[in-house]
């Protein structure tokens, strides 16, 4: 008796185990080359066995398809959608060429207000640690010294959690006054502009919204949450001059980050879906605007294809 090869009988175990299941995977970025500071964000080479994987075991199918099927209760054996988050110029000339080599329709949800040039305040902490000449840092007036890039990454992440809960003004405020406090130099735009968005709408790729600012959307009064949502929403129309549909909650974790009041606003600003943070897969029962999401991290190809798998036993 012929054995099945094990990625054969992990696409079995999919048809099984994730019937009229959906799989929604969240990236970032694909970076050209590695970078030390983001060990977790797939380099090309990984992004593109991940899409053959995708390809050759799984059912792509781009967002819109898979609504109309979960909501039919007809999705295909393996379905799987991908998506991106906040809009970095490298969705555009790094992974859009490795999505249409394989035929994979992705979502790609914009942060409007950092594609005039200006970074997110998260990649503006992490390249503060980054710079290999800097040996030292002042924060808020503490000398502290800058080691490896474990270290750096630690600290990083130190700063991301104590700013990422203030309120957009003052969150800017305090990186800014970091800049300042260590005269540092601000990194290149790493984000689309709108001409570059048009380009990847024009390349079949779905836009969707992800605020201007994208803050903590929980933190905010109803007004302001609905002005962020909405003129995200109104802006990306205009520079792609396409509906945009389909929404991603920032940060994304419902309860801590958003709530009732984002999803009503949501649903009632014209929006056909909305993604989460929450891991795992959604089915015809989940609400389309709290549909669960999660990243592959894994730079293996067998250990990303069970985890695939293994995301079916998630509750929907």
């Amino acid at each position: 008796m012929r054995i099945l090869p094990m990625h054969k009988l992990l696409q079995l175990a999919g048809k099984l185990l994730g019937r009229n299941k959906l799989s929604i995977l969240i990236y970032h970025q694909v970076l050209a080359e590695p970078d030390p500071m983001r060990p977790s964000e797939p380099t090309a080479e990984v992004f593109d066995w991940q899409m053959r994987l995708l390809r050759d075991y799984f059912t792509p199918l781009s967002l819109d398809d898979a609504l109309h099927h979960l909501q039919h209760n007809t999705l295909p054996a393996n379905a799987v959608c991908v998506t991106f988050d906040d809009g970095y110029l490298n969705n555009l000339t790094v992974a859009q060429p490795i999505l249409a080599k394989y035929g994979i329709p992705a979502t790609v949800y914009i942060a409007t207000g950092f594609s005039h040039g200006n970074n997110m305040w998260n990649d503006r902490i992490i390249y503060l640690f980054s710079d290999k000449n800097r040996q030292q840092l002042s924060l808020q007036g503490e000398k502290v010294e800058l080691g490896d890039w474990p270290q750096r990454r630690e600290l990083a992440q130190q700063w991301l959690m104590k700013l990422k809960y203030l309120a957009i003004g003052p969150r800017i405020a305090e990186v800014d006054k970091l800049y300042l406090e260590n005269e540092a130099v601000e990194q290149a735009p790493l984000m689309m502009n709108p001409a570059e968005i048009k380009q990847l709408a024009a390349t079949g790729t779905c836009i969707g919204a992800h605020t201007i600012n994208h803050p903590i959307l929980k933190v905010l009064p109803a007004a302001e949450q609905q002005n962020e949502i909405l003129q995200s929403k109104q802006q990306l129309e205009a520079w792609t001059e396409k509906p945009i549909k389909h929404f991603a909650y920032p940060n994304g974790v419902i309860g801590r980050d958003f709530d009732e009041t984002a999803v009503g606003i949501v649903q009632h600003s014209g929006f056909d879906s909305a993604v989460t943070t929450d891991w795992g897969v959604s089915t015809g029962g989940n609400s389309v605007f709290k549909l669960k999401r999660f990243t592959p991290w894994d730079h293996r190809e067998l250990k990303f294809h069970i985890r695939l798998v293994n995301q079916y036993w998630q509750k929907g």
